[in-house]
């Protein structure tokens, strides 16, 4: 399969996943816990997450796809596979963030997936360079997201009685 041919499938699929995450669980001013939470200086604001998401999501979809295409190369089945395990860490972090209010849990699943994607990228410049090079912003990404993750927890050491959880129905007073 060509590489356009990779790119249709794998950068649509990358944009359905992080869009399917997501929405998972109601995120930024749709989720009165985290409208509740005091949040560091550099929080970007919240109509910037879904476009820079956009942009690494391509970037990596894109690299994803070089990978791909390059039948016969030496790792390519490990570098797709760790692809593919620290992708699926972080779509588990809207959960565990948004969802279960467990910020640490949060910060350990992201700081899991950083170390995978920075071994992917190793293993994807192994193979492709550009590949590599599109997965850096993705990386700088998830560092961002790790120090805010860190950060807010910080702020919020009682976060969890804010807004009770999805997945309780007991009201807090």
């Amino acid at each position: 399969m060509s590489f356009l041919r990779w790119a249709v499938v794998t950068v649509p699929l990358i944009l359905l996943l992080g869009l399917l995450s997501a929405r998972s669980e109601p995120v930024g001013a749709a989720n009165p816990w985290y409208q509740g939470l005091a949040k560091p200086g550099f929080t970007p604001p919240d109509a910037a997450f879904p476009l820079i998401w956009i942009a690494v999501y391509v970037g990596i979809g894109l690299a994803l796809a070089m990978i791909l295409h390059a039948r016969g190369a030496r790792g390519r089945g490990l570098a797709v596979g760790l692809f593919a395990l620290q992708f699926a860490l972080h779509l588990i972090w809207p959960l565990l963030f948004f969802g279960a209010h467990n910020l640490s849990g949060a910060l350990i699943d992201l700081v899991a997936a950083l170390l995978i994607a920075v071994a992917t990228a190793a293993l994807f410049a192994r193979i492709r360079t550009v590949a590599a090079l599109l997965m850096l912003p993705y990386i700088v990404w998830l560092g961002v997201i790790g120090a805010l993750t860190w950060r807010i927890a910080q702020l919020n050491p009682q976060q969890e009685s804010l807004v009770p959880g999805a997945h309780t129905s007991q009201v807090i007073n």
